[in-house]
């Protein structure tokens, strides 16, 4: 038997912190606080880089997505965390799961690789600058944007859906804040070794290999920054692509110390906490480090707070 014909009519309880109860207040706050910071911050750039017209270009663009796919991808996770932490039912039922298991997934699956699409588009830009608009032109930035969705959804749903086939047995325990696929397969009994080699396997493919693309980008720009000589052009471009590089280790690190490893072999807390992080903290922050690295957003939203002022 499967979960699906186990568990349709039953919940899953969420044991999150049910061992330091004492967590539960302080963590409620803080996503109380950080959940709307994340919402209006990357409502922000999306506002003001569909708003300025100097921010009408392929690398706004793609941060444009990113910004979306991050307010999606706390959505996803924080409403259902505020309700348990806040309530004495700590539970979720099979449906919800399932969706928050795909949901939060495909999310995370395609900010993946936009990260590695968006590397390419500042080695474009910065190493073969002649060649930029006509590489880069709308079109291409449109497929290629739909290409790292495209690829997301089905990593999600090719993954969440062999996990959930796991036998459940009766159990329906989960050690941790939300659905994650980790945690069920660490959950279920049975055999589920293959699942775990699977999970491995593509997430080499949607963590290790874009990742290894990030790093190829850089290294080319970083040899190519070192070349130009006004010392104005070099702060210019390491300063739009530190801020990527701070983005691509926050979400990166926490995701490649949670699928790259068997999840028998993860500690009880790790995933609550990465969970928490690439879920929650990741999302907060990135707006700021856009905004506070970056002149051209920095003047867009001076503009775009001025004109809301103006307009009252």
């Amino acid at each position: 038997m499967n979960w699906a014909n186990e568990s349709s009519a039953r919940e899953f309880i969420l044991l999150g912190f049910a061992d330091r109860p004492w967590l539960e207040l302080p963590l409620f706050a803080i996503l109380l606080i950080t959940y709307p910071m994340a919402m209006v911050g990357n409502t922000a750039i999306i506002l003001v880089s569909r708003l300025d017209a100097r921010l009408h270009s392929p690398m706004y663009f793609f941060l444009t997505n990113l910004s979306f796919l991050d307010m999606c991808y706390t959505t996803s996770i924080v409403p259902q965390m505020l309700f348990n932490l806040g309530s004495t039912k700590k539970t979720i039922s099979y449906v919800g799961c399932a969706a928050q298991l795909y949901f939060f997934h495909t999310m995370g699956g395609t900010e993946c690789l936009l990260l590695a699409i968006m590397s390419f588009d500042r080695y474009l830009a910065i190493c073969k600058p002649l060649h930029y608009t006509l590489i880069m032109n709308p079109r291409i930035c449109i497929l290629l944007a739909s290409t790292v969705w495209l690829a997301g959804i089905t990593y999600a749903v090719s993954e969440a859906t062999a996990t959930l086939q796991l036998p459940l047995c009766g159990l329906n325990k989960l050690d941790h804040l939300l659905c994650e696929i980790p945690a069920l397969i660490k959950a279920a009994c049975g055999e589920k070794a293959a699942n775990e080699l699977t999970l491995s396997v593509v997430c080499i493919f949607m963590l290790a290999v874009p990742l290894g693309l990030i790093l190829a980008s850089y290294a080319c720009i970083g040899h190519a920054v070192f070349k130009i000589k006004s010392s104005e052009g070099r702060k210019k471009a390491f300063g739009t692509c530190s801020s990527h590089l701070i983005v691509v280790f926050l979400l990166y690190g926490p995701g490649i110390s949670m699928y790259l490893q068997p999840p028998s072999s993860i500690s009880r807390d790790q995933p609550k906490f990465m969970a928490l992080f690439y879920g929650v903290v990741t999302p907060v922050l990135n707006p700021f480090i856009y905004t506070l690295r970056n002149k051209d957003v920095k003047g867009a939203l001076g503009n775009l707070v001025s004109g809301i002022f103006a307009s009252k």
